[in-house]
């Protein structure tokens, strides 16, 4: 979802003229396509990473949890720099980006909460200590 996002913020943003220029031009967007970026591969790399530890019989709770935590709330950071680069169009149905930013709720909401995630990611380190990442 947040790689969606990125996409067509990218799209837009080469696509859309102001002031006789791409909007991709301007710092402000610049700056969000480049956190959007950024968040989403965090969240895709921490994804991996608990993956590669569950195919090789690792204990990968503490990875998953972080890497729930970091994916929803990249795509969700996504969904509104999509929808701020989009302007009144981001709110409209005939843009995809309308239907990402609901949907991104849904995945910090869904298989637990952010804020549960983070309570499961400090336990463990409480617990175990930071060695175990």
């Amino acid at each position: 979802l947040g790689q969606a996002c990125l996409e067509a913020s990218i799209k837009y943003a080469n696509e859309r003229i102001q002031f006789g220029q791409p909007i991709g031009r301007f710092q402000g967007i610049q700056w969000k396509i480049s956190d959007m970026a950024c968040a989403v591969e965090s969240g895709r790399l921490l994804t991996y990473k608990a993956a590669h530890m569950c195919d090789n019989g690792m204990n990968y709770g503490l990875a998953s949890s972080m890497a729930k935590l970091v994916a929803s709330e990249a795509a969700m950071k996504a969904a509104h720099s999509a929808v701020q680069i989009h302007g009144g169009y981001g709110l409209m149905k005939a843009y995809a980006v309308e239907r990402y930013f609901r949907d991104a709720k849904v995945g910090e909401i869904y298989e637990g909460t952010s804020e549960i995630q983070r309570m499961v990611i400090a336990n463990r380190l409480l617990k175990s200590g930071a060695n175990i990442l």
